[in-house]
């Protein structure tokens, strides 16, 4: 039976180009949703462009887009990249994004949840301050830290090698394929784990 993966996240979940001129889509094919279908999971893509980390007032509503889409054997949560951007401080997204993860973790309590720290900023089109490389570096350790506070699967994205395109936010081709390979590794562990744990 194939493995079903929910993943919730940004443009850099969505596939977004940046090359394109009006917003489109990588090809199923480059994007790494596409590649984890084409190794042989079961993807349902929830990216969204532009999202940030919920508030509560929008529980209810992805409650109910989550619940729509169960079972899932992994969901994984990459947001805060957006959060950054707008200039929020990295504590402000790390409080957030625990409220959403035990949103995630209530709403589907039979899947393991991996939160995954988003590739380090570059300098680009879209990143001119140091100040916001500095804050994405911060934000994986915070990550990493709420993932042990939480108990749910942690990733830091940063490790897997995945190049981003000229604006310093976006994953280029290569960096879906990275992506790809480095997040397919860590699922396969996390079910492996579950399975000798049963």
């Amino acid at each position: 039976m194939r493995k079903r993966i929910l993943c919730i996240g940004d443009s850099n979940t969505w596939g977004y180009d940046p090359r394109s001129y009006f917003g489109s889509q990588y090809p199923s094919e480059v994007r790494w949703t596409g590649l984890l279908e084409w190794s042989g999971m079961q993807v349902i893509n929830c990216g969204e462009n532009g999202m940030t980390i919920p508030g509560e007032a929008h529980f209810p509503i992805l409650e109910r887009l989550i619940r729509s889409r169960l079972p899932a054997d992994v969901v994984t949560v990459m947001l805060g990249t957006n959060d950054l951007l707008e200039g929020l401080e990295t504590q402000k997204i790390a409080e957030r994004m625990k409220c959403f993860l035990h949103c995630v973790t209530e709403t589907a309590p039979d899947a393991r949840a991996l939160l995954i720290a988003p590739p380090v900023l570059k300098k680009g089109t879209w990143v001119q301050s140091e100040r916001q490389i500095e804050n994405s570096v911060k934000l994986a350790v915070l990550y990493r830290d709420l993932a042990d506070e939480t108990g749910v699967d942690f990733a830091d994205a940063e490790s897997w090698g995945v190049e981003l395109a000229f604006d310093g936010v976006h994953f280029s081709p290569t960096g879906h394929r990275a992506f790809a390979e480095g997040l397919q590794r860590m699922i396969d562990s996390i079910l492996e784990k579950t399975r000798d744990s049963e």
